[in-house]
């Protein structure tokens, strides 16, 4: 297990919560390969008042195995209550809490993930088997929201490099494309783009192959110890940690290895305000509102937290900023 002390300007105990909730910012272990993000937090304050709902108690939510990250006293995690109930999720309505209510139903078993495209042995694997067969483990990271909010979730996943490898990327694969279940029968907001957000359906996203291939970059099978529940992508999602939530592609079905950069939902919708990349970036503000500080979610209220600094990458910055050397971080935002 990699432990990284956290900038100063990390989330302290001052924000008080019990000693075993506390964990490391860029906790990274070890292991075989874990939008419209399910991070994307709302402006107004009514919202968290279903924090603490149990309306999605009844969904099944299998206990995972998986290497456990060891708690270090320097982060606090958000608590699950606000981090299952207060979601983006358009193919389930766009307000905050309609994921939550509205996803129960989905059928996440059985459930297929096809890889194709620029690879030599393209698949379409069973997600549930494969967890049984991957080595899963827990990443603690720190996420960030367009829209000025964070959070510290311990996702529970596996590598997305190690696990494309399995299906051995030609040279000619430059860019990796996603895509989320089309289900008008079970996605309400996918009947009708104006009711979904105005979304061109089914949601699309892309890395490029460095990116994906880089060991932060994980799909998460679940989060606090069980699987995902539908609100938060069930079974299978895509965690950046250093781009902006609305890159974390839920319910994902299929994953394209392509020699072009593809399309991504959110920047077909606003290519004026969603660029591909999204890496955080706080010199570069949003046309709505600025990005140069945020409001870090936990235990308390909404106005419990004062706000801090935003960081460059999410102050994943010694890790990634490698990745985008040369380039112009204002222009491709």
């Amino acid at each position: 297990m990699l432990i990284k002390k956290p900038p100063r300007n990390a989330p302290s105990e001052a924000h008080a919560t019990p000693e075993s909730a506390y964990v490391s910012r860029r906790t990274v272990m070890k292991g075989l390969g874990a939008g419209i993000g399910g991070l994307l937090l709302a402006r107004s304050a009514h919202a968290l008042d279903l924090f603490s709902s149990e309306k999605n108690a009844a969904a099944v939510r299998k206990p995972l195995e998986f290497a456990a990250a060891k708690p270090v006293p320097e982060l606090t995690l958000t608590p699950e209550a606000k981090v299952t109930n207060h979601n983006n999720f358009y193919e389930f309505g766009t307000g905050k809490t309609d994921p939550a209510e509205n996803s129960q139903g989905l059928k996440i078993e059985p459930w297929t993930l096809t890889v194709e495209g620029e690879v030599e042995k393209p698949a379409t694997v069973d997600v549930w088997k494969l967890m049984n067969e991957i080595g899963l483990e827990e990443r603690i990271y720190r996420m960030r929201c367009v829209e000025a909010w964070s959070m510290v979730i311990p996702w529970v996943g596996f590598e997305l490099g190690k696990f494309l490898q399995r299906f051995a990327p030609t040279s000619r694969a430059k860019y990796v494309a996603f895509e989320t279940l089309y289900d008008p029968e079970q996605m309400p907001g996918q009947r009708n783009r104006y009711v979904g957000g105005g979304v061109d359906y089914p949601y699309v996203e892309g890395l490029r192959m460095d990116e994906a291939m880089h060991p932060l970059t994980i799909l998460s099978v679940g989060l606090y110890g069980k699987t995902l529940p539908p609100q938060n992508g069930a079974p299978v999602r895509l965690v950046v940690p250093w781009k902006y939530g609305f890159k974390g592609i839920k319910s994902i079905v299929k994953i394209k290895l392509v020699e072009r950069m593809p399309p991504t939902s959110w920047n077909k919708l606003a290519p004026q305000e969603y660029g591909f990349y999204a890496n955080v970036n706080p010199a570069v503000d949003h046309p709505r509102w600025s990005q140069a500080s945020e409001r870090f979610i936990g235990p308390g209220g909404l106005f419990s937290v004062k706000r801090q600094p935003t960081l460059p990458f999410n102050g994943y910055a010694e890790e990634v900023a490698g990745l985008y050397s040369g380039m112009n971080l204002k222009k491709f935002y």
